[in-house]
């Protein structure tokens, strides 16, 4: 029985979250020594044809060629994984969701006929069934390690489910709420980034998602009535790296 055979695909995206893989250095060559990579155009121009038994999509659908191409992938694949905010939120360009495309086509492009685009950036879970969601923008690396190595172990992935705030208070870092009064996403934001932005005295901007159980009415009011933020700031901070996402996309809306 030969290797389990690994894909790698791109949608619409930054390239940030394929490059977190390559940026695994030592730990890659494990996994290469685990699985076949087959199909990994960013790393190699050696491209093989499926099937595939993981396949590890980056990218929001944005085009009619992209919802056929992602159906596709399904049909080759034993198990899809979205990573990062875009395949699982749609990601930045989702803000495109709230707006006329066609107005930001004609102010972008010289010829605006000649792009032909979706209205929305929808994450790869709204057109496929999908096996198992990775978030973040970009994702944490150990975590795609660790996801890679569940699935070709035929075993659930280790990934914790608590908010930023656990970070926070497993680094000793100060609450920025606390100590200042900025607003922050933090117990609202599933965990993965180590509280980066925290730990340089700034709120959490939530690129990892909101997490299980979410309760960003209390946290948004909070923001409003105690800390004196704007609804209009409020609805930035919602809509944002995962703007599309539940319940990070109502609640924006709420203060739009």
């Amino acid at each position: 029985m030969g290797k389990p055979r690994l894909a790698v695909w791109k949608f619409a995206s930054c390239d940030g979250c394929q490059l977190s893989l390559l940026d695994c250095e030592d730990e890659l060559l494990a996994v290469a020594g685990a699985v076949e990579i087959a199909y990994f155009p960013e790393a190699s121009s050696d491209m093989q044809p499926g099937p595939y038994d993981v396949s590890l999509v980056e990218g929001s659908i944005t085009t009619a060629h992209d919802a056929e191409r992602i159906r596709e992938i399904r049909r080759q694949s034993g198990a899809v994984i979205t990573i990062g905010a875009c395949a699982t939120a749609g990601g930045i360009q989702a803000l495109r969701n709230f707006a006329d495309v066609e107005e930001f086509t004609r102010a972008v492009y010289a010829t605006p006929s000649f792009i032909s685009t979706l209205d929305t950036s929808t994450p790869i879970a709204d057109h496929i069934r999908v096996d198992f969601e990775l978030r973040g923008c970009p994702i944490n690396k150990h975590q795609l390690l660790e996801t890679i190595n569940a699935f070709i172990n035929r075993r659930r992935p280790n990934i914790p489910a608590h908010s930023v705030c656990v970070e926070c208070k497993r680094r000793g870092t100060v609450c920025v709420t606390v100590a200042r009064g900025a607003a922050c996403l933090g117990p609202v934001t599933h965990a993965g980034c180590g509280a980066l932005c925290p730990s340089y005295d700034r709120g959490c901007f939530g690129c990892y998602g909101p997490k299980e159980l979410a309760n960003t009415e209390s946290l948004a009011a909070w923001a409003r009535d105690k800390l004196g933020v704007a609804d209009k700031d409020i609805q930035r901070l919602h809509h944002n790296f995962n703007a599309w996402s539940e319940p990070f996309r109502s609640e924006g809306d709420r203060h739009g």
